[in-house]
């Protein structure tokens, strides 16, 4: 499928060597707001450890794995806890607006600016060669990093409430992305990224 055919309001973003694009807001019958408020009070968060360089460190986030499979990164093997009826919602809204089909989410609580997510790429073999991966956001903004795995290219833009990003094409084979720590006083904010495990 045509990733910029889609009539749902999909902006790409033009960039070499993948597909990415953005929807300032999917559409739902609750304000982001609320949609914050359940999402922080109804997921059992967690600190997961990871290692990094042969070493084990607490994530800088908190985190919480929902879906059909379980999923492993960096270490650590995610068990899936079962779609909670808004995480069905949000998948249901997110498909509509991508117009791909996803079966696991994993989400992160940024608490401030001094919580992280490390530079990295969603490339395990259980994503499949060319996964898309769909990047909804609420609360407060933050930037995102992009950096090319070759020639270092580094694209930074900031995702805000309400967000939907879309990765997909060969983007996870040639960029690295996270989100970096900033001094800046910044609220909390929640990000889900929705996959499917093959």
């Amino acid at each position: 499928m045509d990733l910029f055919s889609l009539d749902a309001g999909l902006q790409p973003i033009p960039i070499e060597d993948g597909e990415l694009a953005l929807l300032p807001q999917i559409p739902l019958p609750m304000s982001n707001a609320e949609v914050f408020a359940r999402l922080l009070d109804e997921t059992a968060w967690r600190q997961e450890s990871v290692v990094v360089y042969g070493k084990r460190h607490p994530q800088p986030r908190l985190t919480a794995w929902h879906g059909e499979a379980g999923y492993t990164y960096s270490g650590l093997h995610l068990a899936p806890l079962p779609m909670t009826p808004l995480l069905a919602q949000l998948r249901s809204a997110v498909e509509a607006a991508t117009g791909h089909r996803y079966n696991s989410v994993l989400l992160n609580y940024y608490r401030d600016g001094a919580d992280s997510m490390g530079m990295h790429s969603d490339d395990e073999p259980e994503l499949g060669q060319h996964p898309a991966i769909a990047s909804l956001s609420y609360g407060a903004t933050r930037s995102f990093v992009l950096r090319h795995k070759r020639t270092g290219r580094t694209l930074k833009f900031d995702l805000a409430d309400g967000n939907l990003l879309l990765m997909a094409g060969a983007l996870q084979q040639n960029w690295l992305h996270g989100i970096n720590k900033t001094a800046k006083p910044t609220g909390p904010r929640l990000n889900l990224t929705f996959r499917y495990i093959v």
